[in-house]
């Protein structure tokens, strides 16, 4: 193996693989924040309730939820197309990507909401807090060390995609191992990138458990 050449390379799949993930979890993080809240606040005796809204929304992320990603990367490659200008490569891999990611915590928001104890809605509400007070300050706060360890869960997810958008041109360390390891037969190098996918995994673990802890102490 001529890890000399194969160096830069390595470093920068590594850069693209961080770089899809930070993005996909700040842009799916806070648009399914948002999406979570409202299948929350629209249910039955929910803030906000309104059945055909919640309707519609629980059919919308059941139909994009249990798409396998390479699947759903391919079927949205049209808008990919239109809006990011190609296909292949880091940031059409990073479009799908925040889509996929949106829905997958829109349901882990609103399970982990579901959860906070409805007398502290109570007591905001006898407070004279609006509904939308009570969602972002009272409801997200109390739900908070939870929703962490949440996001921890698809931020893991989520390398995972980006490992899997590899296989189709996505770059990152799925398109190194696969064309630098697999399809030359080098399995040294497909073993390095999953000890580095591991090790960004492990980072991500520790990092979330320990500001789940910290939030849920308060």
């Amino acid at each position: 193996m001529d890890w000399e050449t194969l160096k830069p390379v390595y470093l920068d799949a590594i850069w693209q693989t961080l770089f899809m993930a930070v993005i996909t979890l700040i842009v799916g993080g806070i648009l399914g924040l948002v999406l979570g809240i409202f299948l929350f606040a629209t249910r039955r005796g929910g803030l906000l309730a309104n059945r055909t809204a919640n309707l519609i929304l629980n059919i919308i992320v059941n139909i994009v939820r249990p798409i396998p990603f390479i699947i759903f990367m391919t079927a949205i490659g049209p808008l990919t197309l239109k809006v990011i200008g190609s296909t292949i490569g880091v940031q059409a891999a990073t479009f799908p990507l925040c889509i996929a990611a949106t829905f997958a915590m829109s349901r882990i928001v609103e399970q982990n909401l579901v959860t906070v104890d409805p007398g502290v809605i109570e007591a905001a509400r006898a407070m004279g807090a609006g509904p939308w007070r009570i969602l972002f300050d009272v409801v997200a706060r109390e739900a908070l060390g939870p929703l962490i360890l949440g996001y921890t869960y698809v931020l893991i997810a989520i390398v995972d995609m980006t490992a899997i958008a590899g296989a189709i041109g996505g770059g990152g360390l799925g398109q190194f191992a696969i064309q630098y390891g697999y399809q030359r037969f080098n399995w040294t190098v497909t073993f390095i990138a999953v000890i580095t996918i591991i090790v960004i995994v492990q980072a991500a673990q520790f990092a979330g458990n320990a500001l789940a802890r910290k939030a849920m102490r308060r």
